[in-house]
């Protein structure tokens, strides 16, 4: 069974006193409902379970009076004996809430009341032509968490490298110190099958029994299909035709160059005009994350990012890895990335500052200087370069000798390195990019 961190999330918000109702929004099949219901199961003497897409007759319940005895009362009556409701002792579980937009009207009476533990899950909440606004929002009587699928912290945790190896990791990045070779080298593995593997519940599970590649594959195809599928399904009439070939289009944005997201390549004279709101619409679903060029080198970097310039990385990389060529499986695992390399390492640092809550952000001038992240780490600006070999990296060492221009006073560069510094540059091996978590 997996261990995921969102559980001690639950922990905590179960924990705190006067807790409000509690939503957890984030892309299809990266574990929500199986995550709640485990806690609820082991954390209360009841659980009430809804699920509003499986039994839309459910949303009845909520067609009237939305007081919390009418809610239980209708509740009772249409689940019968499934339904046990004992005050302070009792979770409801509201699946695909987007689906019942009245059952999230509801979450305030359910906080104002206090009797119960209420928590909505949605995977689409937010989307564009997915489910109804609620008429109310309940703001500032809920709490919202995003979930993701698994980081490589919890790939580890699955493949038997326990919480004490990892505290290793950290002291080592702490002392700035190698890790020893025999675990330099696991880590490593480890690193190259999560970048084909990505973190998916399902996939995970399944490549931890299995070991076959083929099979991964296919889940993680048939992952995507079902996100391919929700767009045509889902979306607005208007932008259905569109909305696919703009998610088809991410691996061919990440193979230039130059990164930048291009809507011209979606297809031959298309604008953003046209496909703004496709892209908007994946974004919302919690598929991609976008990273967005900086006007200057300083913190607040939200502040400094320009909105309409920016590149598209997908949220895991392992569903990205999915949408490449066949064999490119087996190149990553074996060493052999040739052109796509690039692409890969830095959809792998995307993945590993998206699923820690970063914004992601990066640095591009015309004269060809660019630098591939830039994050806030221990309270200043730090210029983050992706390398899945080792090389050199002319742009990160203009911006070094210039900081009367750049006011950049320490770099990170993550690759196919051991722990070292030099210069005021932290190498890192590509694996401890989780570890830079630190704001």
């Amino acid at each position: 069974m997996l261990k995921r961190k969102i559980e001690q999330q639950l922990l905590t918000w179960k924990q705190t006193p006067n807790h409000k109702p509690l939503i957890i929004k984030g892309c299809r099949q990266c574990g929500k409902t199986f995550s709640v219901r485990k806690f609820c199961e082991e954390n209360y003497e009841n659980t009430v379970y809804i699920n509003f897409f499986n039994n839309p007759n459910y949303s009845a319940i909520f067609r009237n009076s939305l007081a919390v005895d009418d809610v239980i009362m209708m509740m009772s009556a249409f689940m019968g004996n499934d339904a046990v409701f004992v005050p302070y002792k009792t979770a409801i579980i509201f699946d695909e809430i987007q689906d019942c937009p009245e059952a999230r009207t509801a979450l305030k009476f359910f906080h104002l009341d206090g009797r119960y533990d209420v928590i909505g899950t949605g995977s689409l909440l937010g989307v564009s032509g997915y489910g109804k606004a609620p008429k109310s929002v309940p703001v500032g009587y809920e709490t919202v968490i995003t979930m993701y699928p698994l980081d490589f912290e919890e790939f580890l945790w699955a493949n038997g490298i326990n919480e004490k190896l990892i505290d290793g990791l950290r002291k080592h990045l702490q002392d700035k110190t190698p890790v020893e070779e025999p675990l330099h080298s696991r880590y490593h593995q480890l690193l190259l099958q999560y970048v084909v593997v990505g973190g998916m519940p399902d996939v995970v599970q399944t490549f931890i029994d299995t070991k076959q590649m083929n099979i991964v594959l296919q889940l993680q195809r048939d992952i995507v299909r079902s996100y391919e599928d929700d767009m045509i399904k889902y979306a607005d009439d208007k932008d259905k035709p569109l909305i696919k070939e703009c998610f088809q289009s991410v691996p061919r944005q990440l193979a230039k160059e130059n990164k930048k997201f291009q809507y011209s390549l979606i297809k031959k004279g298309s604008t953003a005009a046209r496909f703004a709101g496709s892209l908007q619409w994946i974004e919302d679903a919690g598929i991609i994350k976008r990273c967005y060029n900086l006007t200057a080198t300083e913190l607040p970097l939200d502040g400094n990012a320009i909105n309409d310039i920016f590149k598209v990385y997908m949220t895991d990389t392992g569903l990205f890895v999915s949408m490449l060529e066949d064999g490119t499986q087996f190149d990553i695992l074996s060493g052999n990335l040739l052109g796509y390399k690039g692409a890969i390492f830095e959809n792998l640092a995307a993945d590993f500052f998206a699923k820690m809550g970063r914004k992601l952000y990066y640095f591009h001038k015309d004269s060809g200087l660019e630098i591939d992240f830039f994050i806030r780490h221990k309270g200043k600006c730090v210029p983050v370069e992706i390398k899945a070999a080792q090389g050199n990296t002319k742009s990160l060492k203009t911006v070094m000798k210039n900081k009367d221009i750049y006011h950049i006073d320490y770099a990170i560069k993550l690759g196919n390195y051991n722990v070292g510094e030099e210069n005021n540059i932290l190498t890192l091996p590509l694996y401890m990019g989780f570890l830079l978590s630190e704001y």
